[in-house]
Protein backbone atom coordinates (compact mmCIF):
# COMPACT_ATOMS: atom_id res chain seq x y z
CA UNK A 1 0.00 0.00 0.00
CA UNK A 2 1.48 3.31 -1.13
CA UNK A 3 -0.15 6.64 -0.28
CA UNK A 4 -1.80 8.71 -1.52
CA UNK A 5 -4.90 6.54 -1.21
CA UNK A 6 -7.92 7.22 -3.38
CA UNK A 7 -11.27 7.46 -1.61
CA UNK A 8 -13.06 9.80 -4.02
CA UNK A 9 -14.72 7.34 -6.37
CA UNK A 10 -17.87 9.49 -6.60
CA UNK A 11 -15.85 12.19 -8.36
CA UNK A 12 -14.33 9.82 -10.91
CA UNK A 13 -12.78 6.38 -11.22
CA UNK A 14 -9.63 5.01 -12.86
CA UNK A 15 -10.08 3.39 -16.24
CA UNK A 16 -10.10 -0.38 -15.88
CA UNK A 17 -7.22 -1.94 -17.91
CA UNK A 18 -9.73 -4.23 -19.63
CA UNK A 19 -11.69 -1.18 -20.73
CA UNK A 20 -8.57 0.44 -22.12
CA UNK A 21 -7.71 -2.75 -24.02
CA UNK A 22 -11.16 -2.74 -25.61
CA UNK A 23 -10.76 0.89 -26.65
CA UNK A 24 -7.27 0.86 -28.16
CA UNK A 25 -8.10 -0.81 -31.51
CA UNK A 26 -10.54 2.02 -32.26
CA UNK A 27 -7.77 4.58 -31.87
CA UNK A 28 -5.48 2.64 -34.22
CA UNK A 29 -6.57 0.22 -36.94
CA UNK A 30 -10.36 0.68 -36.59
CA UNK A 31 -10.26 4.48 -36.43
CA UNK A 32 -13.13 5.17 -38.86
CA UNK A 33 -16.00 7.61 -38.49
CA UNK A 34 -19.21 5.75 -37.60
CA UNK A 35 -21.11 8.05 -39.96
CA UNK A 36 -18.95 7.15 -42.97
CA UNK A 37 -21.25 4.85 -44.93
CA UNK A 38 -19.13 4.28 -48.04
CA UNK A 39 -16.24 2.11 -46.83
CA UNK A 40 -15.18 -0.61 -44.42
CA UNK A 41 -13.56 1.74 -41.90
CA UNK A 42 -16.89 3.45 -41.33
CA UNK A 43 -18.81 0.19 -41.32
CA UNK A 44 -16.59 -1.30 -38.61
CA UNK A 45 -16.89 1.84 -36.51
CA UNK A 46 -20.66 1.87 -36.90
CA UNK A 47 -20.86 -1.80 -35.95
CA UNK A 48 -18.83 -1.13 -32.80
CA UNK A 49 -21.12 1.74 -31.82
CA UNK A 50 -24.29 -0.27 -32.38
CA UNK A 51 -22.93 -3.24 -30.44
CA UNK A 52 -22.16 -0.90 -27.56
CA UNK A 53 -25.60 0.69 -27.82
CA UNK A 54 -27.29 -2.73 -27.55
CA UNK A 55 -25.13 -3.68 -24.58
CA UNK A 56 -25.82 -0.46 -22.70
CA UNK A 57 -29.54 -0.61 -23.46
CA UNK A 58 -29.72 -4.14 -22.07
CA UNK A 59 -27.82 -3.11 -18.96
CA UNK A 60 -30.52 -0.63 -17.89
CA UNK A 61 -33.53 -2.64 -19.11
CA UNK A 62 -34.27 -0.52 -22.19
CA UNK A 63 -36.37 -2.34 -24.75
CA UNK A 64 -34.95 -0.64 -27.84
CA UNK A 65 -31.24 0.15 -28.38
CA UNK A 66 -32.30 3.29 -30.24
CA UNK A 67 -33.43 4.65 -26.86
CA UNK A 68 -29.74 5.18 -25.98
CA UNK A 69 -28.45 8.60 -27.12
CA UNK A 70 -24.71 9.09 -26.69
CA UNK A 71 -23.53 12.39 -25.20
CA UNK A 72 -20.34 13.83 -23.71
CA UNK A 73 -21.40 12.91 -20.17
CA UNK A 74 -24.12 13.16 -17.55
CA UNK A 75 -24.09 16.96 -17.51
CA UNK A 76 -24.96 17.11 -21.18
CA UNK A 77 -27.50 14.32 -20.75
CA UNK A 78 -29.22 16.22 -17.93
CA UNK A 79 -29.29 19.40 -19.99
CA UNK A 80 -30.67 17.56 -23.02
CA UNK A 81 -33.39 15.93 -20.90
CA UNK A 82 -34.50 19.08 -19.05
CA UNK A 83 -34.17 21.66 -21.80
CA UNK A 84 -35.18 19.21 -24.52
CA UNK A 85 -38.45 18.41 -22.79
CA UNK A 86 -39.07 22.04 -21.81
CA UNK A 87 -38.80 23.17 -25.43
CA UNK A 88 -40.24 20.04 -27.00
CA UNK A 89 -43.39 20.12 -24.85
CA UNK A 90 -43.76 23.90 -24.58
CA UNK A 91 -47.25 23.71 -26.05
CA UNK A 92 -48.34 21.29 -23.32
CA UNK A 93 -46.89 22.97 -20.23
CA UNK A 94 -44.13 25.00 -18.63
CA UNK A 95 -43.72 23.53 -15.14
CA UNK A 96 -40.96 21.22 -13.89
CA UNK A 97 -40.52 19.52 -10.50
CA UNK A 98 -37.19 18.54 -8.96
CA UNK A 99 -35.54 18.29 -5.53
CA UNK A 100 -33.33 20.53 -3.42
CA UNK A 101 -30.46 18.01 -3.37
CA UNK A 102 -29.99 17.46 -7.09
CA UNK A 103 -26.57 17.78 -8.72
CA UNK A 104 -25.77 21.20 -10.23
CA UNK A 105 -26.14 19.56 -13.66
CA UNK A 106 -29.89 19.49 -12.91
CA UNK A 107 -30.29 22.54 -10.67
CA UNK A 108 -28.42 24.95 -12.95
CA UNK A 109 -30.45 24.08 -16.09
CA UNK A 110 -33.61 24.46 -13.98
CA UNK A 111 -32.52 27.93 -12.92
CA UNK A 112 -31.77 28.76 -16.55
CA UNK A 113 -35.22 27.56 -17.59
CA UNK A 114 -36.77 29.72 -14.88
CA UNK A 115 -34.96 32.71 -16.36
CA UNK A 116 -36.53 31.77 -19.71
CA UNK A 117 -40.01 31.95 -18.19
CA UNK A 118 -40.58 28.38 -17.05
CA UNK A 119 -41.75 27.48 -13.54
CA UNK A 120 -39.76 25.09 -11.32
CA UNK A 121 -40.83 23.55 -8.01
CA UNK A 122 -37.94 22.58 -5.75
CA UNK A 123 -39.09 19.85 -3.37
CA UNK A 124 -37.60 19.52 0.13
CA UNK A 125 -36.16 16.29 1.52
CA UNK A 126 -36.25 14.84 5.01
CA UNK A 127 -33.31 14.69 7.41
CA UNK A 128 -31.86 11.65 5.67
CA UNK A 129 -32.24 13.04 2.16
CA UNK A 130 -35.37 11.22 1.00
CA UNK A 131 -37.97 12.97 -1.12
CA UNK A 132 -41.57 11.99 -0.35
CA UNK A 133 -43.46 10.57 -3.36
CA UNK A 134 -46.60 12.15 -1.91
CA UNK A 135 -44.89 15.54 -2.14
CA UNK A 136 -44.11 14.84 -5.79
CA UNK A 137 -47.77 14.05 -6.43
CA UNK A 138 -48.88 17.22 -4.66
CA UNK A 139 -46.47 19.34 -6.72
CA UNK A 140 -47.77 18.11 -10.08
CA UNK A 141 -50.26 20.45 -11.67
CA UNK A 142 -52.01 20.85 -15.03
CA UNK A 143 -48.95 22.59 -16.56
CA UNK A 144 -46.36 20.10 -15.25
CA UNK A 145 -44.42 18.34 -18.00
CA UNK A 146 -41.45 16.79 -16.19
CA UNK A 147 -40.33 15.49 -12.80
CA UNK A 148 -36.57 15.04 -12.26
CA UNK A 149 -35.33 13.11 -9.22
CA UNK A 150 -31.84 11.63 -8.96
CA UNK A 151 -31.35 7.92 -8.40
CA UNK A 152 -28.53 8.35 -5.88
CA UNK A 153 -27.14 11.49 -4.32
CA UNK A 154 -23.50 12.24 -5.12
CA UNK A 155 -22.70 13.49 -1.61
CA UNK A 156 -24.64 11.46 0.95
CA UNK A 157 -25.40 8.42 -1.22
CA UNK A 158 -29.13 8.26 -0.44
CA UNK A 159 -31.14 6.11 -2.86
CA UNK A 160 -34.38 7.84 -3.77
CA UNK A 161 -37.68 5.89 -4.11
CA UNK A 162 -37.72 5.95 -7.92
CA UNK A 163 -40.31 3.20 -8.39
CA UNK A 164 -42.89 5.02 -6.24
CA UNK A 165 -42.16 8.34 -7.95
CA UNK A 166 -42.36 6.63 -11.33
CA UNK A 167 -45.83 5.32 -10.51
CA UNK A 168 -46.96 8.81 -9.47
CA UNK A 169 -45.68 10.31 -12.71
CA UNK A 170 -47.26 7.58 -14.84
CA UNK A 171 -50.63 8.00 -13.12
CA UNK A 172 -50.52 11.76 -13.67
CA UNK A 173 -49.28 11.60 -17.26
CA UNK A 174 -46.04 13.45 -16.51
CA UNK A 175 -42.58 12.49 -17.81
CA UNK A 176 -40.03 11.22 -15.28
CA UNK A 177 -36.29 11.91 -15.58
CA UNK A 178 -33.56 10.64 -13.28
CA UNK A 179 -29.90 11.58 -13.03
CA UNK A 180 -28.38 8.16 -12.43
CA UNK A 181 -24.71 9.10 -12.82
CA UNK A 182 -23.89 7.74 -9.36
CA UNK A 183 -26.18 4.72 -9.56
CA UNK A 184 -25.72 2.96 -12.91
CA UNK A 185 -23.28 0.07 -12.53
CA UNK A 186 -23.39 0.26 -8.72
CA UNK A 187 -26.96 -0.84 -7.98
CA UNK A 188 -29.49 -2.70 -10.14
CA UNK A 189 -31.52 -0.31 -12.33
CA UNK A 190 -34.31 -1.16 -14.75
CA UNK A 191 -36.00 1.75 -16.52
CA UNK A 192 -39.12 -0.29 -17.26
CA UNK A 193 -39.58 -1.48 -13.68
CA UNK A 194 -38.92 2.01 -12.31
CA UNK A 195 -41.16 3.82 -14.78
CA UNK A 196 -38.33 6.15 -15.81
CA UNK A 197 -38.76 7.93 -19.15
CA UNK A 198 -35.35 9.63 -19.36
CA UNK A 199 -32.16 8.49 -17.59
CA UNK A 200 -28.78 10.25 -17.54
CA UNK A 201 -25.52 8.39 -16.85
CA UNK A 202 -21.82 8.51 -17.58
CA UNK A 203 -18.81 6.24 -18.18
CA UNK A 204 -16.18 7.80 -15.93
CA UNK A 205 -18.10 6.95 -12.75
CA UNK A 206 -17.85 3.22 -13.54
CA UNK A 207 -14.17 2.74 -14.49
CA UNK A 208 -14.74 3.90 -18.05
CA UNK A 209 -13.31 6.84 -20.01
CA UNK A 210 -14.08 10.50 -19.39
CA UNK A 211 -15.93 12.38 -22.10
CA UNK A 212 -18.79 10.01 -22.88
CA UNK A 213 -22.23 9.48 -21.39
CA UNK A 214 -25.74 8.61 -22.45
CA UNK A 215 -29.34 9.68 -22.17
CA UNK A 216 -32.02 7.03 -22.25
CA UNK A 217 -35.07 8.42 -24.05
CA UNK A 218 -38.19 6.23 -24.05
CA UNK A 219 -39.58 5.55 -27.53
CA UNK A 220 -42.87 3.87 -26.65
CA UNK A 221 -45.59 4.19 -24.02
CA UNK A 222 -45.05 7.11 -24.24
CA UNK A 223 -42.87 8.08 -27.18
CA UNK A 224 -40.93 11.12 -26.05
CA UNK A 225 -40.16 13.97 -28.41
CA UNK A 226 -37.44 16.30 -27.19
CA UNK A 227 -35.80 19.27 -28.84
CA UNK A 228 -32.07 18.74 -29.48
CA UNK A 229 -29.51 21.14 -28.05
CA UNK A 230 -26.92 20.56 -30.79
CA UNK A 231 -27.57 20.81 -34.51
CA UNK A 232 -25.28 19.88 -37.36
CA UNK A 233 -25.53 16.52 -39.04
CA UNK A 234 -28.50 14.85 -37.38
CA UNK A 235 -26.51 12.17 -35.56
CA UNK A 236 -28.15 10.02 -32.87
CA UNK A 237 -31.51 10.01 -34.61
CA UNK A 238 -31.41 13.80 -34.75
CA UNK A 239 -31.16 14.21 -30.97
CA UNK A 240 -27.44 14.93 -30.65
CA UNK A 241 -25.34 16.01 -33.61
CA UNK A 242 -21.58 15.47 -33.64
CA UNK A 243 -19.05 12.83 -34.68
CA UNK A 244 -19.33 9.90 -32.30
CA UNK A 245 -16.24 9.10 -30.16
CA UNK A 246 -16.12 5.42 -31.08
CA UNK A 247 -13.31 4.39 -28.68
CA UNK A 248 -15.05 6.08 -25.75
CA UNK A 249 -18.39 4.47 -26.59
CA UNK A 250 -16.76 1.03 -26.81
CA UNK A 251 -15.07 1.65 -23.46
CA UNK A 252 -18.36 2.82 -21.95
CA UNK A 253 -20.09 -0.42 -22.85
CA UNK A 254 -17.19 -2.55 -21.64
CA UNK A 255 -17.02 -0.71 -18.33
CA UNK A 256 -20.73 -1.19 -17.70
CA UNK A 257 -20.53 -4.85 -18.68
CA UNK A 258 -17.73 -5.44 -16.16
CA UNK A 259 -19.57 -3.58 -13.39
CA UNK A 260 -22.75 -5.58 -13.85
CA UNK A 261 -20.89 -8.89 -13.99
CA UNK A 262 -19.37 -8.23 -10.56
CA UNK A 263 -22.25 -6.23 -9.09
CA UNK A 264 -23.65 -8.49 -6.33
CA UNK A 265 -20.30 -9.57 -4.89
CA UNK A 266 -18.50 -6.27 -5.34
CA UNK A 267 -21.38 -4.25 -3.94
CA UNK A 268 -21.47 -6.44 -0.82
CA UNK A 269 -17.68 -6.27 -0.40
CA UNK A 270 -17.56 -2.48 -0.63
CA UNK A 271 -20.56 -2.08 1.69
CA UNK A 272 -18.81 -4.22 4.34
CA UNK A 273 -15.68 -2.09 4.12
CA UNK A 274 -17.76 1.08 4.35
CA UNK A 275 -19.61 -0.16 7.42
CA UNK A 276 -16.34 -1.19 9.08
CA UNK A 277 -14.85 2.22 8.36
CA UNK A 278 -17.88 3.93 9.86
CA UNK A 279 -17.70 1.75 12.97
CA UNK A 280 -14.02 2.62 13.42
CA UNK A 281 -14.64 6.34 12.98
CA UNK A 282 -17.65 6.39 15.32
CA UNK A 283 -15.57 4.63 17.96
CA UNK A 284 -12.54 6.89 17.67
CA UNK A 285 -13.92 10.34 16.88
CA UNK A 286 -16.32 11.66 19.55
CA UNK A 287 -19.32 13.48 18.13
CA UNK A 288 -18.94 12.15 14.58
CA UNK A 289 -22.30 11.69 12.87
CA UNK A 290 -23.31 9.75 9.81
CA UNK A 291 -25.04 11.91 7.20
CA UNK A 292 -27.88 10.27 5.31
CA UNK A 293 -29.49 6.88 5.93
CA UNK A 294 -27.79 3.77 7.26
CA UNK A 295 -29.75 1.57 4.89
CA UNK A 296 -30.80 2.84 1.48
CA UNK A 297 -27.53 4.31 0.27
CA UNK A 298 -24.85 3.54 -2.30
CA UNK A 299 -22.60 0.64 -1.23
CA UNK A 300 -19.41 2.69 -1.48
CA UNK A 301 -20.67 5.95 0.00
CA UNK A 302 -19.78 7.23 3.45
CA UNK A 303 -20.51 10.82 4.45
CA UNK A 304 -19.91 12.06 7.99
CA UNK A 305 -20.04 15.37 9.82
CA UNK A 306 -17.53 16.15 12.58
CA UNK A 307 -18.78 18.98 14.80
CA UNK A 308 -16.31 21.76 15.47
CA UNK A 309 -14.03 20.71 12.62
CA UNK A 310 -13.55 22.45 9.27
CA UNK A 311 -13.55 19.69 6.65
CA UNK A 312 -11.21 21.65 4.38
CA UNK A 313 -8.61 21.67 7.15
CA UNK A 314 -8.99 17.93 7.56
CA UNK A 315 -8.43 17.33 3.86
CA UNK A 316 -5.31 19.51 3.81
CA UNK A 317 -3.93 17.84 6.93
CA UNK A 318 -4.58 14.33 5.59
CA UNK A 319 -2.59 14.91 2.43
CA UNK A 320 -2.01 11.22 1.77
CA UNK A 321 -5.71 10.37 1.43
CA UNK A 322 -7.85 11.64 -1.45
CA UNK A 323 -11.39 12.40 -0.32
CA UNK A 324 -13.68 15.42 -0.58
CA UNK A 325 -16.23 17.66 1.08
CA UNK A 326 -18.91 17.00 -1.53
CA UNK A 327 -19.49 16.69 -5.27
CA UNK A 328 -16.54 17.76 -7.40
CA UNK A 329 -18.67 20.23 -9.39
CA UNK A 330 -20.15 21.86 -6.29
CA UNK A 331 -16.93 21.91 -4.25
CA UNK A 332 -15.18 23.84 -7.02
CA UNK A 333 -17.48 26.76 -6.19
CA UNK A 334 -16.20 26.95 -2.62
CA UNK A 335 -19.70 27.24 -1.16
CA UNK A 336 -21.25 25.24 1.71
CA UNK A 337 -22.99 22.11 0.51
CA UNK A 338 -26.53 22.75 -0.70
CA UNK A 339 -27.24 19.09 0.08
CA UNK A 340 -26.34 19.41 3.75
CA UNK A 341 -28.29 22.66 3.93
CA UNK A 342 -31.35 20.89 2.49
CA UNK A 343 -31.09 18.24 5.22
CA UNK A 344 -31.68 20.98 7.78
CA UNK A 345 -28.24 20.80 9.37
CA UNK A 346 -27.17 23.82 11.41
CA UNK A 347 -24.81 26.37 9.86
CA UNK A 348 -22.00 25.13 12.10
CA UNK A 349 -22.20 21.68 10.47
CA UNK A 350 -22.30 22.76 6.84
CA UNK A 351 -18.52 22.93 6.51
CA UNK A 352 -17.81 19.88 8.64
CA UNK A 353 -18.88 17.24 6.12
CA UNK A 354 -16.48 14.68 4.64
CA UNK A 355 -17.38 12.39 1.75
CA UNK A 356 -15.57 9.10 1.27
CA UNK A 357 -16.14 7.08 -1.89
CA UNK A 358 -14.94 3.48 -1.79
CA UNK A 359 -14.33 1.65 -5.03
CA UNK A 360 -13.08 -1.41 -6.85
CA UNK A 361 -9.50 -1.00 -5.67
CA UNK A 362 -10.26 -0.22 -2.03
CA UNK A 363 -8.79 -2.76 0.41
CA UNK A 364 -9.21 -3.46 4.11
CA UNK A 365 -5.64 -2.33 4.70
CA UNK A 366 -6.52 1.03 3.17
CA UNK A 367 -9.66 1.33 5.31
CA UNK A 368 -7.65 0.73 8.47
CA UNK A 369 -5.07 3.30 7.37
CA UNK A 370 -7.72 5.92 6.63
CA UNK A 371 -9.46 5.35 9.96
CA UNK A 372 -6.18 5.76 11.83
CA UNK A 373 -5.12 8.86 9.90
CA UNK A 374 -8.51 10.58 10.07
CA UNK A 375 -8.82 10.00 13.82
CA UNK A 376 -5.26 11.29 14.29
CA UNK A 377 -5.89 14.45 12.24
CA UNK A 378 -9.16 15.25 14.05
CA UNK A 379 -7.51 14.81 17.46
CA UNK A 380 -4.71 17.14 16.44
CA UNK A 381 -7.07 19.79 15.09
CA UNK A 382 -9.20 19.66 18.23
CA UNK A 383 -6.16 19.97 20.46
CA UNK A 384 -4.85 22.96 18.53
CA UNK A 385 -8.21 24.75 18.38
CA UNK A 386 -8.34 25.77 22.09
CA UNK A 387 -4.71 26.99 21.95
CA UNK A 388 -5.48 29.09 18.87
CA UNK A 389 -8.53 30.57 20.59
CA UNK A 390 -6.46 31.55 23.65
CA UNK A 391 -3.70 33.07 21.49
CA UNK A 392 -6.20 35.29 19.66
CA UNK A 393 -8.23 36.16 22.74
CA UNK A 394 -11.19 34.16 21.43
Amino acid sequence: MKPPLYLDHHATTPVDPRVLDAMLPYYREDFGNAASATHAFGWRAEAAVENARRSIAGAIGARDPREIVFTSGSTESDNLALKGVAFGLAAKGDHLVTTAIEHPAVLDPCRWLEAQGRSVTLLPVDGEGFVDPAAVAAAIGPRTILVSVMAANSEIGVLEPLAEIGRVCRERGVLFHSDAAQAVGKIPLDVEALGVDLLSFSAHKIYGPKGVGALYVRRARPRIRIEPLLHGGGHEHGLRSGTLPVPLIVGFAKALELCLAALPEEGARIARLRDDLLARLEGEIPGLRLTGPRGARLPGNLHVCIPGIDADQVIVALGDVALSTGSACASARGEPSHVLRALGLPESALRSGLRMGLGRGTTREEIDFVADRLAEVVRDLRERAPRAAVATGG
